[in-house]
C-alpha cells in the first residue's frame, strides 16, 4: 500500500506540472474526481482487471464511463488500465488535491476535542489556526472523550497536542522520574 501511495504522488506531481503548464488545474481536478469515482464500481474494476478482455475492450469501457474528460486525462486512465493500476486513481486524485491546495495556500486540519465543536467555535478555530500557520485552513472536527479536555490539531502532518490527557501523561512521567 505504501508503494502505491508513493507512486500515486509521482503521478500526481507529473499531472500537476502538466496542468499548471496548461493552466488547467481546475479541469484536471474535476477529471481526476470523475476518474476516482470509478473505484466505487466493483463490476467495472473486475472487468478492467480481467485478462480475458482485450485492451481495446477495456478502453471502450473507460470511454463509456468517462465521457467528456480531457484527452490527456483519458490517456492517464488508459495507462493505469494497461498497467493494471486503476486502483491507484483515488490516491492520485488525493495527492493532486493536496498539491493544488498547497499551491493555493490552503492547509487541511483535523481538530479532535472531547466535546463536539458547535456553531461559531469552528470558525474561531479556523481563524486561530489560519493565524498560526499563515495559510487558509479547511477544518474538520472529530470528538474523542478520551482526551478529557483541550484539543489535538493535526495540520498537514504537524501535531499540536493541547489535550488534558497528554498534559496528565507528561505530569505522570515527570513525577515518576522524581521518585528515583
Amino acid at each position: 500500500m505504501a508503494t502505491s501511495r508513493v507512486n500515486a504522488k509521482r503521478y500526481a506531481q507529473a499531472i500537476f506540472e502538466i496542468a499548471q503548464e496548461r493552466q488547467e488545474l481546475t479541469k484536471w481536478q474535476a477529471d481526476l474526481q470523475r476518474m476516482a469515482a470509478l473505484r466505487h464500481d466493483p463490476v467495472l474494476l473486475t472487468l478492467l482487471a480481467s485478462p480475458k478482455l482485450t485492451f481495446q475492450d477495456k478502453t471502450k469501457l473507460v470511454d463509456e464511463q468517462l465521457e467528456g474528460i480531457s484527452p490527456l486525462a483519458r490517456n492517464l486512465a488508459y495507462l493505469l488500465v494497461e498497467k493494471n493500476k486503476i486502483s491507484w486513481i483515488g490516491n492520485i486524485a488525493e495527492a493532486y488535491q493536496q498539491l493544488v491546495d498547497n499551491y493555493n495556500g490552503i492547509q487541511h486540519a483535523v481538530v479532535t476535542t472531547a466535546l463536539p465543536v458547535e456553531g461559531g467555535e469552528a470558525a474561531r478555530l479556523e481563524e486561530a489556526l489560519t493565524s498560526l500557520t499563515g495559510k487558509k485552513i479547511i477544518l474538520r472536527t472529530e470528538t474523542d472523550a478520551g482526551i478529557i479536555g483541550g484539543m489535538i490539531a493535526r495540520i498537514d502532518g504537524q501535531l499540536l497536542d493541547g489535550s488534558v490527557r497528554s498534559k496528565l501523561l507528561a505530569l505522570k512521567k515527570e513525577l515518576a522520574g522524581r521518585e528515583k
